[in-house]
């Protein structure tokens, strides 16, 4: 069920777990604002959105608990911070649309997945709502029996 990133982008890390907690509604595509050791720790393929999420404050968007692990060759006058707040480059239009649905309708914007797109760091954003236990019950009763009709046809 994850959104693979479009064919020429390179995923980089995704979240798993926000399509088994939240209704993703939408989708966003945001720069990210990087300095030069976490760009090489991605193309390294060292980041995780796990426990990630997005917050707006006073007009602009930060990706908080991104944990991006520094590489051991990396500078050594840069104190390197793994799990610093990112600055997320969007439209204000995008943002101002964003703060309406968050403070006035109750959703949560959730980090999906991380990925290169003509050699930048693009963070895919979802608009989502939260699930309750019996939503994540039917999700996965619904899966199991996809799962069991596919294997009855192949009998057949």
């Amino acid at each position: 069920m994850s959104k693979k990133p479009a064919p020429g982008n390179k995923q980089i890390a995704g979240n798993k777990k926000a399509y088994h907690e939240y209704f993703v509604e939408e989708h966003l595509e945001a720069g990210l604002s990087l300095q030069g050791w976490e760009v090489k720790s991605l193309r390294a393929g060292r980041a995780h959105l796990k426990e990630s999420y997005v917050l707006l404050r006073e007009g602009e968007a930060f990706l908080f608990g991104c944990h991006i692990s520094p590489l051991t060759s990396a500078s050594t006058h840069v104190q390197a911070d793994p799990t610093r707040t990112r600055k997320l480059l969007l439209h204000k239009e995008e943002i101002g649309r964003l703060i309406g649905s968050v403070e006035r309708k109750g959703y949560a914007l959730i980090p999906l997945a991380m990925y290169w797109k003509h050699n930048r760091a693009k963070l895919d954003i979802g608009l989502a709502r939260g699930k309750k236990e019996y939503d994540k019950r039917a999700t996965e009763k619904d899966r199991d029996w996809e799962r069991d009709k596919q294997r009855l046809m192949r009998e057949r």
